[in-house]
């Protein structure tokens, strides 16, 4: 039987650590997660965590220290474009964004032609300048970037932005947003080939939480002259399951609908006369 483990790199703190290990363990994955540890192995799948900080895992995953990382999109495109990216995760979403101060009559792109930005992400903010076709003397900032303008080192600012609470605080606006990012599967180019058939099966585990997050498990009672109208609404993953009620004329119909189609859809079932809807969530969802 082989040793071998696959090595998985997440964020050491933070709101990432907190989903990703999440993830982890509704794929059924149990982690001995002491306090301060460098690095935990699981009890129950060959898999070894090591917890690094964010901005050094592309390196590793280049030299081959972690066969595969859940990291954000955003630093993959600052500092990781080589990197093969696996599955958007759907968490961790953030923007990565210009702000300037409030009193900042911004118009436009070009206002910022020839200023001062601070930014923790400078190969995404040039790439970006440059499709826009303009320039912008970057000051490179590992830290409290929101703070630049405030102490008079810079015009504008690039940083990742969530709620947008602390532009608001720091009185800064947001006026561009450069691109749009989540937690992803990133995967190292010098990965072995025994340990991509476990990261198969981390992925096939990670895929069914996945599926089943963004899906509900809906059943109804339908008047059969309706079945066919709400059969050919009704998605699900192969065809809705019928099943004849006790009560002469009625079918009970059974199906899986993703969650950001379920208003949506809820109102056409109501006027195809769909009564006792019942939603419900799904733990996993195997397709």
């Amino acid at each position: 039987m082989s040793k071998e483990k696959l090595r998985i790199a997440v964020q050491k703190s933070g709101r990432l650590f907190e989903d990703s290990i999440g993830i982890l363990k509704d794929a059924g994955i149990s982690i001995d997660n002491g306090k301060e540890q460098l690095k935990a192995s699981s009890r129950n799948f060959p898999l070894e965590v090591m917890y690094l900080r964010n901005g050094d895992i592309p390196q590793y995953l280049r030299d081959g220290v972690v066969d595969v990382a859940i990291i954000g999109e955003n630093v993959l495109i600052e500092k990781g474009q080589d990197i093969i990216k696996g599955e958007k995760l759907g968490f961790s979403k953030c923007r990565v964004s210009l702000a300037v101060p409030k009193s900042f009559n911004y118009t436009g792109i070009k206002d910022l032609d020839g200023l001062k930005i601070a930014t923790s992400y400078p190969n995404t903010v040039n790439e970006f300048m440059k499709e826009k076709g303009i320039s912008a003397e970057l000051h490179i900032i590992n830290g409290s970037v929101e703070i630049a303008p405030n102490i008079g080192l810079a015009d504008a600012i690039c940083d990742i932005v969530s709620s947008g609470s602390t532009l608001f605080k720091n009185g800064l606006k947001e006026v561009e947003v450069m691109l749009k990012s989540e937690a992803v599967l990133a995967i190292s180019p010098q990965i072995s080939e025994e340990r991509k058939k476990i990261l198969e099966k981390l992925q096939f585990r990670m895929k069914s939480v996945l599926n089943a997050r963004t899906s509900k498990y809906i059943l109804m009672n339908v008047p059969n002259e309706k079945l066919e109208d709400v059969i050919k609404l009704l998605p699900g993953m192969r065809s809705p399951t019928v099943l004849p009620l006790a009560e002469e004329g009625w079918s009970s119909v059974h199906t899986v609908i993703n969650e950001e189609r379920f208003w949506e859809v809820l109102d056409e079932l109501r006027n195809f006369g769909a009564e006792g809807i019942l939603v419900a969530p799904i733990e996993k969802m195997v397709i």
